[in-house]
């Protein structure tokens, strides 16, 4: 049997096994959202697309599969959707200056040699893809956040209605601290991870430690990692004040508390 089949249907088993139905949506949605991402990758080689925008509409659909597909419309996906488009929002016009500022586009020397025999006329314009990448790395995470801490506020107020809003709002950012530096960790890791074989060539070949962040392929890594770390930091106070502000809205508006 293929390697990769047999880890899907293992992953697919115990997705089932512990998530049930809820954990069987999770699985279709990776092959959704990679549809998403496919279907991205093929309009941006158009060169009468703009890439930012095209990828802020994809942003929107992976949102929409993560959040109400998996876990359904309510209020907590609603309020995590919204504390996503806001977020992401504010992050758009950051992005875009930091990754001009930075001047990340295109290919670095490291990866000269392997795209060498190919045309890098492509026609697309590499910097609005390389800010293009950077809202996609940074959706997941965000989005992730903002789930992460609507359910557990939910819970919480399901067994204590009577929790004022700004009881609420603590035990969301409460809930944010504690998962902000496992989650930022957890981007770093992912980058070290994907590259350690390129920092093992950066060792081999001698590059200073000057050289090797100054490198195109660190650098913009490292804005990737940061600018989805500064959407979750942001993200945890947004999500937190507004799921607040709807839990203590619905009780003051006598709505029964399972929404």
């Amino acid at each position: 049997m293929n390697t990769l089949v047999l880890l899907a249907l293992i992953l697919f088993a115990l997705m089932i096994l512990i998530g049930g139905k809820i954990g069987a949506r999770s699985f279709i949605s990776l092959f959704l959202n990679f549809g998403v991402v496919l279907l991205t990758v093929f309009i941006m080689l158009d060169p009468q697309v703009n890439p930012i925008i095209l990828t802020i509409i994809a942003c929107t659909g992976i949102s929409c599969i993560n959040l109400f597909y998996i876990n359904k419309v309510n209020s907590k996906t609603i309020a995590a959707f919204v504390a996503t488009v806001i977020t992401i929002t504010m992050l758009i016009l950051f992005i875009y200056l930091i990754t001009k500022k930075a001047m990340i586009q295109g290919f670095g020397e490291e990866e000269v040699d392997e795209l060498s025999i190919f045309s890098l006329y492509l026609g697309v314009d590499f910097f609005k893809i390389g800010a293009a990448v950077i809202i996609m790395s940074t959706i997941g995470a965000v989005t992730d956040i903002a789930i992460s801490i609507t359910s557990p506020m939910h819970e919480l107020y399901y067994h204590n209605p009577s929790m004022s809003k700004r009881e609420l709002f603590t035990s969301g950012m409460t809930i944010g601290k504690d998962i902000l530096g496992s989650n930022t960790n957890t981007l770093f890791f992912a980058f070290i991870g994907g590259y350690m074989a390129l920092l093992i060539w950066f060792k081999d070949l001698s590059y200073s430690f000057g050289e090797v962040v100054n490198s195109k392929i660190f650098s913009a890594e490292m804005i990737t990692i940061f600018s989805a770390g500064i959407g979750i930091a942001l993200i945890i106070p947004i999500v937190s004040w507004i799921y607040a502000y709807y839990l203590a809205s619905s009780r003051n508006s006598g709505q029964n508390k399972e929404f």
